[in-house]
């Protein structure tokens, strides 16, 4: 693979909207919005518009909103902004380019679509210039504890990045001669919810397995306080309206009593994934949540014997079941 088809698969930032294509800008959120979310009748689902219409790109071309694919003749022409993820978070980005914090040979680049070629530019962010040689694309799914947030940013609240301070400082042993990834979740969990998160240096995937139209839903067990019953279900399975937005689950079901727990559990799968959207319909039942966990995204589900707190390495099969890769 060319440094620039290694490039265009780095963490995405640019947007581009749908009715103004010359409209660029960098989210100050890591929250992907898409056009629409198509949802089916059977799953007792509907059409939910959203209301800002917008398309992710990796290569901008403003003219016409389309996306840029390297050729022979351009081989590492590429945006730079793709460049500052490596050494900053994507909060912080927007912040970077426009504060005149990033040269490109010199000089103050403060125009995202500026274009540089990874192997003869010199590229500084902060005074740090940005590698040449790009780290291998890594993917990982994580069983998240509670009591962690999905940010890289500093905070007093735990970072799900923290857990794999070990992984990075035997990175070089590892991966000989390999820089190190600068690794992001994608999507998140909320600090008091548990279970799958994936993890990974790649903006691609994160932005294809993110988005509504990849079409993938997301399992979750709710441990409820109190007794449910079947006015609950119904409730929840209704839906409940989200930042404005109607939401309805795909499915809701109350799981079999386990001898070893009292609780009653609840299984629940959704599509749209929205903020705290689980939290919500449950909550819209008159229900209290105990405990909450992901237990699958797609096809792929959490390893059942996979502690809090520890990682496998998707292989092939794995993301592929995360719709990734050769169908």
């Amino acid at each position: 693979m060319t440094s620039a088809s290694a490039i265009t698969t780095a963490l995405t930032t640019l947007h581009i909207t749908t009715k103004h294509s010359h409209h660029l800008l960098l989210p100050r959120s890591s929250q992907f919005i898409s056009s629409s979310s198509l949802l089916t009748n059977n799953s007792k689902l509907v059409i939910i518009p959203w209301m800002h219409q917008t398309r992710h790109l990796h290569v901008i071309a403003a003219e016409t909103g389309t996306r840029k694919k390297p050729t022979s003749e351009q081989p590492s022409c590429l945006s730079f902004v793709n460049f500052v993820l490596l050494v900053a978070s994507r909060r912080s980005c927007e912040e970077l380019i426009f504060d005149g914090r990033v040269t490109v040979n010199g000089s103050v680049c403060n125009t995202p679509q500026t274009k540089v070629d990874p192997k003869k530019d010199m590229i500084y962010v902060n005074g740090n210039r940005l590698p040449k040689k790009l780290p291998p694309k890594v993917y990982l799914a994580l069983n998240k504890p509670k009591g962690y947030i999905c940010s890289s940013a500093e905070s007093q609240t735990k970072s799900v990045i923290s857990l794999f301070d070990d992984y990075m400082k035997s990175w070089d042993k590892r991966n000989p001669g390999q820089p190190k990834p600068r690794l992001f979740t994608v999507g998140r969990l909320d600090v008091a919810t548990t279970g799958l998160i994936i993890v990974t240096n790649d903006g691609e995937f994160a932005q294809k397995i993110s988005h509504p139209s990849s079409g993938l839903s997301k399992e979750y067990i709710a441990t409820i306080d109190g007794a449910v019953n079947k006015r609950h279900l119904i409730a929840i399975s209704e839906g409940t309206v989200v930042d404005g937005v109607r939401c309805i689950p795909d499915a809701v079901e109350l799981l079999p009593q386990q001898p070893d727990k009292s609780r009653p559990r609840l299984r629940i799968v959704v599509h749209e994934g929205r903020n705290h959207e689980v939290r919500e319909l449950v909550k819209s039942a008159g229900l209290q949540i105990y405990s909450l966990k992901r237990i699958r995204i797609g096809a792929f589900r959490l390893p059942p014997d996979l502690l809090f707190g520890k990682h496998i390495e998707l292989k092939p099969p794995q993301l592929k079941a995360l719709g990734w890769g050769e169908k």
